[in-house]
């Protein structure tokens, strides 16, 4: 008998599939086939590096999910799925990377062995791992099978965290905790970047308070001066100079639960412009979090935040937030709610935001933000405990 390495027990995952039940029935899909391998976890607890091969789970209302995927994954699968053995289907590597054969004909297989070959089949379309390809393979095999988008349905009923996921926040909070400590600690003149990123995953993985760290959906960024003024650029062999700002942009993860954490050092004397913008940008997020309430939307937020910049004559243009949790590469956003003007989602207790109002500005860029989660009563909680002002070292 195997060792299941689950992270939640199997109600928590049975209760996560009748959310998805209920809304494939208000969509009128008869089978749902998930490859966001964030929505995977979520609904199984699959967990792999195994995305850069077809794979995916099968949802149905008369059985339990099923796992398809690379029959050398499918152990890996055995070993970490909820369901019995018998749902779990791997396919032969004949199937890799082929230009004569597809694993969708394969997958098809199985979905005429559901006898769901005539129903209305979800598919993510505008994901990372389903292909154009993969689409136009599964249709031609299910031809008289009805095909309608089903991106982000799984998504949204991951908004609203259980008390078991945010504990496993908390807890990769105390990681980005420990890496921005560890950020501000070691930064100075002449140290070459890519050796403080290295001390930066040794930070992330070797974890906190006695929970290891697991790895980042997205890869640290940090840019210097100039550089910072755009956002996702991420390290060379260069030293740091006196006279910049630095900014990093990481995440604590446990268990691929992820809290985005960021945080700026000014090495030298900081000057005044970017003094008054540092003013601007505490009072935004102050506000900010103060609406990030229960019943409010998610435009209060970004509505706040952009009282104060704007009285400083700084316009972002750009959302300064998103729901964040489970995930893999390439995002740790849920691409769901967006902090933003046009986004009127009222928030709801259990709900995260990666709060993140950077200024990228010409020739400098500051980053101060905060996973904030949202509470019964009163105001968000940030997850991660840290002042929020610039770090200035000489």
């Amino acid at each position: 008998m195997r060792n299941k390495l689950t992270a939640f027990p199997e109600q928590e995952y049975r209760r996560r599939l009748e959310l998805v039940r209920y809304e494939m029935h208000q969509q009128g899909i008869d089978l749902l086939y998930v490859t966001n391998p964030s929505n995977m976890n979520w609904l199984t607890g699959y967990d792999g590096w195994s995305f850069y091969v077809h794979q995916g789970v099968l949802i149905t209302f008369d059985s339990d999910p099923l796992w398809w995927g690379r029959r050398m994954d499918a152990n890996g699968a055995l070993l970490t799925v909820w369901m019995p053995d018998d749902h779990v289907f791997g396919y032969p590597d004949r199937f890799i990377q082929s230009s004569r054969i597809h694993p969708m004909q394969d997958l098809s297989q199985h979905i005429h062995a559901l006898g769901l070959e005539n129903g209305v089949v979800g598919v993510e379309k505008e994901n990372f791992y389903y292909s154009a390809k993969a689409h136009e393979e599964l249709t031609n095999m299910l031809p008289d099978a009805e095909f309608r988008d089903a991106t982000n349905l799984v998504n949204w009923q991951r908004r609203v965290k259980s008390e078991l996921e945010i504990d496993f926040m908390r807890r990769a909070a105390r990681i980005s905790e420990k890496i921005v400590d560890g950020f501000i600690e070691r930064i100075e003149p002449g140290m070459a970047k890519n050796d403080l990123v290295s001390e930066i995953y040794r930070d992330a993985i070797s974890g906190a308070d006695g929970h290891w760290g697991d790895y980042p959906a997205i890869v640290p960024m940090l840019p210097s001066g100039s550089d910072a003024s755009a956002p996702h650029l991420t390290w060379d062999g260069r030293p740091f100079q006196s006279g910049e700002a630095t900014f990093l942009e990481t995440a604590g993860c446990y268990r691929r639960y992820h809290v985005p954490f960021c945080r700026t050092v000014f090495l030298g004397e900081m000057p005044d412009h970017m003094k008054r913008a540092e003013e601007a940008l505490l009072e935004g997020l102050e506000a900010g979090i103060h609406w990030a309430q229960a019943g409010n939307r998610a435009c209060d937020i970004a509505n706040a935040l952009a009282v104060p910049l704007e009285r400083a004559g700084i316009e972002r243009g750009a959302r300064c937030g998103y729901s964040v949790g489970l995930s893999y590469p390439p995002d740790w956003g849920e691409h769901t709610i967006s902090l933003r003007p046009e986004d009127t989602t009222e928030l709801e207790p259990g709900m995260t935001f990666h709060f993140m109002p950077g200024l990228w500005m010409d020739d400098w860029g500051i980053e101060i933000t905060e996973t904030i989660l949202i509470k019964e009563d009163g105001a968000a909680e940030p997850l991660a405990k840290r002042p929020r002002e610039v770090v200035v070292k000489p």
